[in-house]
């Protein structure tokens, strides 16, 4: 055994911590978001590229973000049984929930009528 020690590491370096992007997948929950990060990986015999994911559950302190967003997140240390990452910002909102209640709708309509005219298509 040596009986040097490794002097500790500086403290900016220390705390850089792993960031990621990835896609909101869940918003249910308060303060608390499922992000998915998706990668590719060649495949070690086939070398084939193939898909994989990740999940991470978030904190959002202001729930700023929802289903669909790109957003940007930063490892932490344990908030709960799951959250080890935090929310630093959203980088790209999703388009909005009312188009989607609006897909199929006449044009210049209100959205009441075009909702009303979903679920009449629906039944």
């Amino acid at each position: 055994m040596s009986a040097t020690a490794t002097a500790p590491a500086p403290a900016a370096e220390r705390n850089e911590r792993r960031t990621l992007q990835g896609v909101v997948t869940r918003d249910k929950t308060d303060k608390t978001r499922r992000v998915e990060v998706s990668r590719r990986v060649q495949h070690p015999k086939y070398g084939k590229f193939i898909k994989q994911r990740t999940v991470c559950y978030a904190h959002d302190e202001t729930n700023e973000s929802h289903l669909g967003d790109l957003v940007e997140i930063r490892e932490s240390r344990p908030l709960s049984k799951l959250k080890r990452w935090v929310l630093v910002r959203v980088v790209t909102k999703a388009p909005s929930r009312q188009l989607a209640a609006l897909e199929g709708a006449v044009p210049g309509a209100t959205p009441d009528a075009a909702k009303s005219a979903v679920t009449a298509k629906a039944k």
